[in-house]
């Protein structure tokens, strides 16, 4: 089997960190017991080491949305900056598109414009950032636009943990809400991220009744995957099931050495690790790849500003004064 493909992979180098850009707090790296040396971030050739040590040939890297940046705490990964990675580094990186659906059209024109021009490969969509549950109305434009562009879109489903105590954020992602969504886009791959935890159940259940709805082991190591899921992925379920870390939460090294101890059967094992992403994301080694373009920076900011308008409001005609009624006395 050639290398491995990890599906959810954060940016997370020095510089995230330093801007405020992660969206988790020490607090959190500390409970999910992140090494002292990368609490402050991994540039990119070193998480390149690490890739290479766990055997990872091609990690999917997201320009995330996270909130309506209006709201405090909010922030998005500019597309450029993940563009610039995949572009340096093709055969080891490809970019997925966050979404923000509060920004309506402006969203949808530049997720066509990190697919068509920076050669992005799916898109990423974080429920609860929004609060906007995966079938809510918000959502679907930008259901249609993938269809549209041909990509994939994967989500966090499932709970959502307490990532920053500055910006505490809801549940809304239930599995089950990826079901009306499957009906109406069924030609959408719908990827349910993060085990769908504590509804594992429910996110097999949608697996199992959609073929357009797929899951992935990613956030939670390995070790630690709820018995029904690994069953799941290796046997009726190993062309669902696909492998990522959500770097920086999981190391990559652990998650590898820890999927490997699950002792997977040696054909859902190379579903599982490769061969499901290849059949999903048009990536080095996928049928129809494509490389992409030279990435050159745009000239001008995707940041843009609702165009002004000049209303034109007609002089309303003075109202014809009241003719004084009098009334007669009876």
């Amino acid at each position: 089997m050639a290398g491995i493909i990890d599906i959810v992979c954060n940016l997370y180098t020095p510089n995230e960190v330093k801007q405020g850009q992660t969206g988790i707090d020490d607090h959190f790296k500390t409970q999910v017991r992140m090494a002292g040396g990368a609490k402050g971030g991994v540039t990119i050739p070193n998480y390149l080491k690490m890739m290479d040590k766990a055997g990872i040939e091609h990690s999917l890297l997201i320009a995330a949305r996270c909130g309506d940046l209006r709201v405090k705490g909010s922030f998005h990964i500019p597309y450029e900056t993940v563009a610039e990675i995949c572009a340096k580094y093709p055969d080891r990186f490809s970019g997925l598109a966050g979404v923000d659906p509060t920004l309506g059209m402006q969203q949808l024109e530049e997720l066509e414009y990190a697919v068509k021009e920076l050669g992005f490969v799916g898109a990423h969509f974080y429920p609860h950032w929004f609060d906007i549950a995966p079938d809510a109305p918000r959502a679907y434009p930008i259901y249609a636009k993938c269809c549209e562009l041909d990509i994939s879109i994967m989500m966090q489903v499932g709970h959502n943990l307490v990532y920053s105590r500055e910006r505490r954020l809801p549940s809304v992602a239930q599995p089950i809400k990826l079901d009306r969504v499957a009906i109406d886009f069924p030609d959408l791959k719908l990827l349910g991220i993060h085990l769908g935890v504590p509804w594992t159940d429910e996110m097999i259940s949608m697996c199992w009744k959609h073929e357009n709805i797929y899951t992935a082991g990613d956030a939670y190591a390995p070790k630690h995957w709820p018995k029904q899921m690994v069953h799941y992925a290796n046997t009726y379920g190993s062309h669902k099931f696909l492998f990522g870390t959500d770097w920086p939460v999981i190391d990559p090294i652990r998650a590898v050495e820890e999927v490997k101890a699950l002792n997977f059967r040696p054909e859902s094992y190379k579903k599982i690790m490769r061969e499901n992403a290849l059949s999903i994301f048009k990536i080095p080694g996928a049928k129809g790849y494509k490389k992409p373009k030279p990435f050159k920076a745009p000239t001008k900011s995707l940041a843009r500003k609702p165009a002004a308008k000049t209303i034109k409001v007609a002089k309303k005609k003075a109202a014809p004064a009241r003719k004084k009624v009098v009334r007669k006395k009876r």
